[in-house]
This record gives structure tokens, sequence and C-alpha cells, in this order.
């Protein structure tokens, strides 16, 4: 379903919000599929559109670095994971 839906609005401007999450579906299609190198790759293009076109837009941001953290906690890494995990949870109190 999650390649479906990106091939349906991978055509479409990269700052289109149909585009953008049908990369979240995606991503999340291939971490459920233990897939996490490939939804690593997608959740990071993600993650660089949304501070391109969407900086204000902080809790699509740090939910993708979540899902970053988790597929890298998934592939074993969690030294990584958890360091990245923080960064998420500093950014979140930063913007109470």
């Amino acid at each position: 379903l999650g390649w479906a839906v990106w091939k349906t609005y991978v055509g479409r401007p990269e700052s289109n919000q149909y585009r953008i999450q049908a990369m979240g579906l995606l991503g999340g299609a291939l971490r459920l599929s233990s897939q996490c190198e490939a939804a690593i790759q997608i959740f990071k293009a993600k993650l660089a559109l949304l501070e391109r076109f969407w900086p204000h837009e902080v809790g699509s941001i740090l939910g993708t670095q979540t899902n970053m953290a988790n597929c890298i906690y998934e592939l074993g890494r969690p030294i990584e994971a958890l360091s990245l995990e923080r960064e998420i949870y500093a950014r979140r109190v930063a913007t109470l």
C-alpha cells in the first residue's frame, strides 16, 4: 500500500502536502516490513523536505525523526537511536 500511495503522488511538486504524507506512509510501510535501511532513507528525504518547506511544523519534524530513531534501534544500533531520541526530547522540551 505504501508504494501505491507513493506512486500516486510522486509526480507532484516537492512542496505538495500529499507527496510528503505519501513519503511518511511509504517509510512506515517499509519499517513494518522489516526494511528499515530503506525506510531510513525515505524518512531522511521527508525530513529534508519538511525542514525546507515546513520548518514551522515541529511536530511533523520530530515525528519523522522518531520514526528514524525507531528504525535505527530495530537495526541493532541502540546507542545511536538513544542519541537521536535525546535530541528529539530536547527539542520537544524547548518548544513547550
